[in-house]
């Protein structure tokens, strides 16, 4: 198998979830503890993406996002291919900056 961008996929979950009492704020902790447990990082608030060797790896990680959703709010879960992950513009202010880099997959276990 080779890798290259097109195989290498990242998964992106958005997710709006309320915390006005205290059941949700716990809800909204622990769905952020699994994902963080999961690999994600925060790209932004509520916005959390990881790295995945395969599309195979990735629908794992979506199964994992599905069984451990809260009763309350959206999420939503996008996959794109490394390719697409590389041509997502930032803008801080008015300039323009490189997105991150994906990591090397030896660094991943």
């Amino acid at each position: 198998m080779q890798i290259t961008g097109y195989r290498l996929m990242w998964v992106l979950a958005m997710f709006d979830l309320p915390t006005d009492t205290k059941r949700a704020r716990r809800e909204y902790a622990l769905f952020r503890k699994m994902l963080l447990g999961n690999g994600f990082t925060q790209m932004q608030f509520s916005v959390y993406a990881r790295p995945c060797p395969s599309q195979e790896n990735a629908d794992v990680h979506v199964g994992r996002i599905e069984r451990s959703l809260p009763p309350d709010g959206e999420v939503r879960v996008i996959t794109i291919t490394d390719k697409q992950f590389e041509r997502m513009r930032i803008f801080w202010g008015k300039l323009r900056q490189r997105p991150e880099q994906a990591p090397c997959q030896l660094d991943l276990f």
